[in-house]
């Protein structure tokens, strides 16, 4: 065992146990004390001796603890302490009567009977020749865990992963890790490659293994897929890989062709360029191609003057007067089995859904509304009136598979969903994944209308599929761009469309919603930014600090990057009290009250909503990348943090899981796409030409309701918009469609 404080003793008490993750408070009687033992201890039960490594911890409520990092257990050698380890239920089918009755029979010798003889078993009263068999087998499984517990100890996987592995392989997890640790990277969610190579070199695989080379391969591809791709140039891959582990060229690329072979990665060439997919995004861009031209196939025919019969019904019915491009949206929504409908703030998407959606319903048609993200869905329902799901709700997200690489849902190809029209809002954030699960569950013949600013940026997950289907030409789109009168009194809006077209927005105009303060060093622009938190904002503007005011940046590490933002604001709008308890971890501090957002998709963690009473009225799983919300409480007894989110939803995380939350005083743009705050405040001060993007400032901009605030240097805001740059991601949906669209023309001639 590893360095450290060693005890050994009997469990005699376990006071709590999470058969998830395996975290257990229990009580070690040692030779002349019991003693209080916390960590994450799988398949511990009493009356089992224990040899443990860990350190002594003064819990502020608890008192003394012993925090244990590894263990192994050693077998009970007293006839007492062997009865005390069978009665305890550690073994299905084992009671207190019929344990006092084996350990009769059987004395020192029992745990080896039902280890190596357990038919044996059926010598006690009470015992058949199954029930010897079931005990033994439930025996030998519980000591497969722990072989594998310890196994994996010696090369830093902590028990809880453990716990994943055994349930994944069962008795075969030595020998297969042994064989091949970088499997764990594709089966095991939470360990990645990084890992996996830790675990193979402590095992002495050779730096040039295939299977090394294949799963850095993997991992790279994984990597660029976080970064927006969905494939990689052959060439750039390779000098990735070959930076990574740092070999030679030629073993690469045997490893490219044998998971070519494998059918685990796919290779094209194109503009000779060789391209290479992960599977899973080759096939998503195809069948996304696919199934767009197979919806956009089927139409609908209307007569032109009956359309616009109905169109003027439609205006005086809502007291509207719609433009010109709006009234071609209706049109072309009633007839298109797809259509796109883009635009950006203040040109009337809402008022063109809510049209379509009024004449679609003057037709009887059945009407489903759906948007990526939680904060997008609550939107749409205010502006519709009409309940708008999130995506993953509407298609019924079911859970994620083990490897953590793919979502499942119950609505599909084999369970389609059951609509007319199909409407989708806020486009631009949706992936290449999530796109091509929402298309596999509609059936030809629902219309589908798909709604976005094509000049946001582009999804948090990889691909551009808003703005690939519109570049491809194969799919009808109309664009609105004309600024209605209402939302032209706004300066946020103006100012948005100024940036948009290449134009300075106008700063500080009197009586409007759109301010700039001048700050000339970063330190002033984080105490500029605290002042208008606390006290400022809310005195003009009627708002709360924390609900109301969100701080976007560009960076997440510099100066004014969130990382220090989040410091600063945290101190300041949430201090350290007494009462409020704290728990760090990466070094992140949490505390009770914080502000605080989810950074990952965890598809299986499950949340409740409450009523005033704490009663739950409702409950489901799933709480996804981008969902803010606030910390209610840290449990540190049971090492739990318990978040209510923005949506009511409540979710209890283990410390286990607390990597997939963040301070969320001060976020990125990008993690702002989808959502609205009431005041917006952007430091823009400096930072590489990459990130200071006029697109960047566009969706930064737009997202707020009622005011914008700028802090920081006028000549970084007209450097922005004078830069061009997009993030170029290296995704092909654009040429799917196009290829496909020019096979069914050829086909038709």
């Amino acid at each position: 065992m590893d360095n450290g404080v060693i005890i050994e003793g009997l469990v005699t008490d376990l006071i709590y146990h999470n058969e998830e993750n395996g975290y257990t408070v229990c009580e070690i009687e040692l030779e002349e004390e019991k003693i209080i033992a916390v960590g994450i201890l799988p398949g511990l039960h009493p009356g089992e001796n224990i040899k443990a490594i860990g350190e002594w911890k003064i819990h502020p409520t608890y008192g003394d603890q012993f925090s244990i990092d590894s263990y192994e257990k050693t077998t009970p050698k007293t006839v007492q302490s062997i009865e005390k380890y069978l009665a305890s239920g550690v073994i299905k089918g084992i009671g207190p009567a019929l344990a006092k009755r084996i350990v009769q029979k059987f004395k020192e010798e029992t745990l080896n009977i039902i280890e190596q003889q357990p038919e044996k078993l059926e010598e006690v009263k009470g015992v058949s020749l199954t029930k010897a068999q079931q005990i033994g087998e439930v025996f030998h499984d519980q000591r497969e865990l722990r072989q594998v517990v310890i196994f994996l100890q010696d090369y830093g996987i902590t028990p809880a992963y453990a716990m994943k592995i055994y349930k994944k392989y069962r008795e075969q997890s030595i020998e297969l890790i042994k064989v091949n640790p970088y499997r764990l990277a594709d089966d095991i969610h939470g360990i990645g490659f990084k890992k996996a190579d830790h675990i193979a070199k402590s095992m002495g695989i050779e730096p040039g293994s295939h299977h090394r080379i294949k799963a850095a391969i993997k991992y790279i591809l994984s990597q660029s897929a976080a970064n927006g791709d969905t494939f990689q140039p052959e060439e750039l891959l390779k000098k990735k890989v070959e930076g990574l582990l740092e070999i030679e060229i030629e073993l690469i690329e045997n490893a490219l062709l044998e998971l070519q072979m494998a059918k685990q990665i796919y290779c094209e060439t194109r503009q000779d360029v060789k391209r290479v997919y992960l599977m899973s995004f080759y096939y998503a861009e195809i069948n996304i191609a696919k199934k767009l031209l197979e919806l956009a196939d089927v139409q609908d025919e209307m007569d032109v003057k009956e359309a616009e019969k109905f169109i003027d019904q439609i205006e005086k019915n809502n007291g509207i007067s719609l433009a010109n491009n709006q009234r071609e949206a209706v049109r072309e929504a009633m007839t298109n089995g797809v259509l796109v409908i883009t635009g950006g703030p203040g040109t009337g998407k809402t008022t063109t859904i809510n049209s379509i959606i009024s004449m679609l319903e003057m037709q009887d048609n059945d009407i489903l509304l759906a948007a990526p993200t939680g904060r997008a869905a609550k939107r749409m329902t205010e502006a519709t009136g009409r309940e708008a799901l999130t995506i993953h709700r509407l298609l019924e997200i079911n859970a994620f598979s083990e490897s953590g690489n793919s979502q499942m849902f119950n609505r599909n190809e084999e369970n389609p969903l059951e609509a007319d029209v199909i409407i989708v809002d806020e486009v631009s954030m949706v992936d290449t994944m999530l796109m091509n699960s929402l298309l596999k569950a509609i059936v030809p013949g629902t219309r589908l209308l798909l709604v976005g600013d094509v000049d946001q940026l582009p999804s948090v997950g990889p691909g551009n599929v808003l703005k690939d289907i519109i570049a491809s030409e194969g799919i009808p789109v109309v664009r609105l761009n004309e600024i209605f009168r209402q939302a032209g009194e706004s300066a946020i809006i103006i100012n948005a469309h100024r940036i948009n077209t290449g134009e300075y927005p106008e700063l500080n105009i009197k009586d409007k919603d759109f301010f700039f303060m001048k700050r000339s060093v970063q330190e002033e622009v984080i105490g500029t930014i605290i002042q208008l938190i606390k006290t400022r904002l809310p005195k003009f503007a009627k708002c709360s600090s924390i609900e109301d005011i969100q701080v976007l940046t560009p960076m997440r590490k510099s100066p004014l990057g969130v990382e220090r933002l989040n410091e600063a604001l945290q101190e300041a709008l949430n201090p350290p009290h007494k009462n409020k308890k704290e728990k760090e971890f990466r070094h992140v501090l949490l505390r009770e009250g914080d502000k605080v957002m989810q950074i990952k998709n965890n598809y299986n963690i499950s949340w409740k909503i409450y009523n005033k009473y704490d009663y739950p009225i409702d409950e489901g799983v799933g709480i996804f990348n981008g969902d803010v919300g606030r910390v209610k409480e840290i449990n540190e007894r049971l090492e739990k943090v318990i978040v209510q989110f923005d949506d009511k939803k409540v979710v209890e995380y283990d410390y286990s899981n607390m990597d997939e939350l963040e301070l969320a005083y001060a976020i990125t743009i990008h993690k702002s796409q989808g959502s609205e705050h009431p005041i917006v405040i952007l430091p823009i001060h400096s930072g590489p030409p990459m990130l200071m993007s006029r697109n960047l400032l566009y969706t930064a901009v737009t997202r707020a309701k009622r005011y914008v605030v700028i802090v920081g240097l006028e000549e970084t805001v007209k450097r922005m918009v004078d830069n061009r740059r997009e993030i170029n991601r290296y995704a092909s949906l654009n040429d799917r469609i196009k290829d496909m669209n020019e096979l069914h023309q050829m086909t038709l001639k």
